[in-house]
Formats: structure tokens, sequence, C-alpha cells
């Protein structure tokens, strides 16, 4: 067994270079992905090591970086397309909800597009306008794609492999207020699918769910919680497109309570089909509505008052009292 204790950048890095070395049809392609190693060096040493065929500097052109990836899967390449910023994805929004969603239809089955978009999502991290962005659901409404988002070492070393050996275009959504988080990642454990949830607290009162950067929120309210006598189940969804929606079924019989928590605005966001969903399903198990904690339906303001848009361990504790109080 190879246990290691990694960061979650190291552990991507380690999944990316795992990927390198077993497929020569995966490539790495984005804005400084090569000589620099990523602005948060994600991919530090790779082009070093595999050269510049395949760990590729591409111009600053997201479209295009888009658009070359389809083209190199028609190929039978596997590409894995850093964005390096969230809000820098737009300028490729056509090409992958016009294209790389729907070329596996459109062709009815006979073409397979194999290409992950890496984005780093979310704030907290101090930057500028268009360096926090939480944009998940506007790709999990798109069908043909699947969308994944890790809160730990081991899920961002696993679910990137998984990512990249699937053959539907997968967005890898990156926790980077997480970036440094440590945990253990065993390189030869047998992983779990792709997109099942996964209850990382056990609890019987109430469901915190989450996923990426708020599940360690959750696990805080938790543990703050559990001194106060409540016993919070946290399950980390890990996937928005699909949902395991059975994962969460599951949980919410036993606790009878689910409180749904996302960096991303409440409004539209994840959170509402899920509670959409687990009210149609679990209508005579609950003991009081479903609840959504994220972001406001505003701009994502200057870094001086991220703390004050960004859903922190006050407002999951107080949607968690008014849950428990019904």
């Amino acid at each position: 067994m190879t246990v290691q204790k990694l960061s979650i950048v190291k552990a991507i890095n380690a999944s990316l270079r795992t990927a390198l070395e077993n497929d020569p049809k995966v490539l790495v392609m984005g804005e400084d992905v090569g000589r620099l190693g990523g602005v948060f060096r994600v991919t530090d040493g790779l082009q070093k090591d595999f050269g510049e065929d395949r760990v590729i500097d591409t111009p600053l052109a997201e479209s295009g970086i888009v658009g070359t990836a389809i083209g190199l899967a028609l190929r039978g390449y596997r590409p894995v397309v850093e964005i390096q910023f969230d809000g820098f994805v737009f300028p490729a929004y056509d090409q992958i909800v016009t294209q790389l969603a729907k070329m596996h239809a459109r062709a009815l089955g006979k073409v397979k597009l194999p290409v992950v978009i890496r984005i780093p999502y979310g704030g907290a991290i101090g930057a500028v306008e268009h360096h926090s962005e939480s944009p998940e659901t506007l790709f999990a409404h798109v069908a043909g794609l699947k969308v994944v988002s890790p809160s730990n070492a081991s899920d961002a070393y696993w679910m990137l492999q998984q990512a990249i050996q699937s053959d539907d275009p997968v967005i890898y959504f990156e926790p980077k207020r997480r970036y440094h988080d440590k945990g253990e990642l065993d390189t030869e454990a047998i992983p779990g699918p792709l997109h099942t949830a996964r209850t990382v607290r056990e609890g019987t009162d109430l469901t915190l769910a989450a996923y990426g950067p708020m599940v360690k929120t959750c696990l805080q309210a938790a543990a703050a919680a559990e001194e106060e006598g409540k016993s919070l189940e946290v399950l980390d969804l890990r996937s928005m497109s699909p949902v395991d929606f059975d994962g969460i079924q599951a949980s919410v019989e036993k606790t009878r309570r689910l409180v749904v928590v996302h960096e991303a605005p409440v409004f539209l966001g994840t959170g509402a089909e899920i509670a959409a969903r687990i009210t149609e399903r679990c209508f005579y198990h609950l003991e009081a509505p479903v609840l959504r904690v994220g972001g406001y339906h505003a701009p994502y303001p200057p870094s001086r008052l991220e703390d004050e848009y960004l859903p922190g361990l006050d407002r999951v504790l107080d949607a968690v009292d008014r849950a428990l109080a019904y």
C-alpha cells in the first residue's frame, strides 16, 4: 500500500503525472501550464518531464484551447485542459455547450469526446474580478457534460484519474481555497464510482450536504454543533451532474432533515434541484423543509467584502438551528 500525505495541489499534479505516464494519448494543455507550471503550480514539472508535445503552453484564447481539445479528442487523444481561473471559462462556453457536450448525441453515439476541463473555482483567496466565480450550475444544466468537484487530496487524485479515463467530457472543478489542505492519499486504493456521494461524518439529527470547498466548512459546523449536543451527518456530494440522489435520500431518511451548502448563489443553484428532488422523494420522512445556504444572487464583490458574501460557519449553523426548530 502506498499512502502519503499530500496537499490537493500535489495530489492533482500526481494524478496528471500518472495519467501522462500510463497513456501516451493523454495531453495537458492551457495557459502557462508548461514552463511556469500553472499559476497555482498544479502542473509544476510536468513539461520538463514529458516534453512540450505532451504538456502544451497555449495562447490566451480559451475558445481556441477547448476547440483544439475537441479536435484532438476526435483524433483519439485524451486532452486535459486547464482554464486558468473560473471567470475565464466564458469565452469557451460556446465550444463547451454547443460542441463538446453535444457531439456524442449528434453522432448517434459513434463519436466520443474524452476531454477533461479543469477549472479552479470559488472565492476566499483575495482575488480581483473574474477570479472567484462558482459557475458549476451553468455546466451541470447542460446535458452531455459530467460535472464533479473534489474536496480532499484523495478524491482530487482519484476523481481526476476517473475523469481522464471517461469517454465523456468532464468538467472538473478544483476548490482553489483548499489547494493547500493536506490529506492522505493511497495511490493503490480502488476508488468508488465517480458520481457517488460519500458520508464523511456520521450523524443522526440532520444532514449537511456539500461539495468542493464547503465540505470542510460543513465538517467544522458539525464539530461545533456537537458541542451543543447536536449530531450532524456530513455528506460530500462530489458530483453535480449526475447527482447521487439515492445517496442523499438514504441519509435524509435517517436524519429527517437536510441543509444543502455551496459557495455558488442559492438562486437556481445545485441546492435548488436537490431540495426539489429530495422533497419529492422524502416528503413523508422530512420533519423540516430542505434549507439552502450559499452565496447571494449578486455579482461577486471586491475581495474586501467576500467574507460577507461567502457562506461561512455562522450561516451554516443558523440554517441548522432553523431546521432543528421545526
